[in-house]
């Protein structure tokens, strides 16, 4: 099939698209990486009348950290976070996460705004970036202003491809804080098959302090509720512990207790809630091994 008749625009500032969302309304769509919407349209589950591409706008596709905050534009693309060097050294949990995204040509297009802003509870980035503690930073209008906002991830999430985005905002970065000394992270997933969504995933980030006790945890849950979860009394459980198998063995059975999954066509609720389990110990136990000393 092929899309219903479009107008493409692609403005060169973020005024200008911010105007253009505004004149527009429902009728418009922004367009970053295209591959939930153009797939979408091509079916003729969206059809808007304009097409934004954002593309062609400054700044949009930066990827720095400053001032103890991992800064990533919107535009930002899959690949690119799975081979900067920056992302490889000192954020593990977003080099695993880009990694197992897709395929190289989705991951190649794709960016983690667009996947961000689409709110797929599949979705890989929600996990890895709630077991983060990111935030998003929103950018839209105010009156004849342009105002910029932030907010956590996990309240940005408000359903299945849902979001606190409101008329005229965009997506425009997420920010991550840098790890601290003795801090990794990890990013597991269960696919039926390379490239697919996941049955299951689950990311998390924790740090150690000089002795060895836990004093950061942070636990995602993907595909396994209407939206990507953070396992709280798993990640409260596991601070100022030793974490040793036994701790590791009860923050998985917290985590599995955390998600809310339905039984479909990748497996039933049972299985799905036993791999949330399975996976956090694995995941811990690899964020752990990054760990110098641990």
């Amino acid at each position: 099939m092929f899309p219903a008749p479009f107008e493409y625009v692609a403005p060169s500032t973020l005024d200008q698209a911010i105007r253009l969302l505004q004149q527009h309304g429902p009728d418009a769509r922004l367009l970053a990486g295209g591959q939930s919407l153009i797939p979408m349209m091509r079916f003729r589950l969206v059809n808007p009348r304009i097409l934004i591409d954002l593309h062609r706008i400054p700044g949009l596709d930066l990827l720095e950290e400053a001032q103890g905050v991992l800064r990533i534009g919107a535009m930002v693309r899959h690949r690119t976070v799975e081979r900067a060097p920056l992302i490889q050294q000192r954020y593990p949990l977003l080099a695993d996460t880009a990694r197992v995204i897709a395929d190289p040509i989705v991951r190649n297009r794709g960016t983690v705004g667009g996947s961000i802003a689409h709110a797929d509870p599949a979705g890989d980035w929600g996990a890895a970036l709630l077991a983060a503690k990111a935030e998003v930073v929103i950018t839209g209008p105010q009156g004849r202003r342009i105002r910029q906002r932030a907010m956590p991830l996990e309240e940005f999430f408000t359903g299945p491809f849902m979001t606190a985005l409101e008329p005229g905002e965009i997506v425009t970065e997420i920010r991550v804080p840098a790890p601290g000394p003795r801090e990794a992270g990890a990013y597991l997933k269960i696919e039926r098959k390379v490239g697919d969504f996941a049955v299951v995933a689950v990311g998390v980030q924790i740090a150690l302090d000089a002795d060895g006790i836990c004093r950061k945890a942070g636990i995602g849950l993907c595909a396994v509720g209407p939206t990507s979860l953070r396992a709280r009394e798993a990640e409260e459980w596991l601070i100022g512990k030793r974490l040793d198998e036994g701790v590791i063995a009860r923050a998985g059975e917290l985590a599995a207790a955390a998600s809310q999954p339905n039984s479909d066509t990748r497996g039933p609720a049972e299985y799905k809630r036993d791999m949330v389990r399975v996976l956090t110990i694995r995941a811990l136990r690899k964020a752990l091994g990054r760990i110098p000393g641990a």
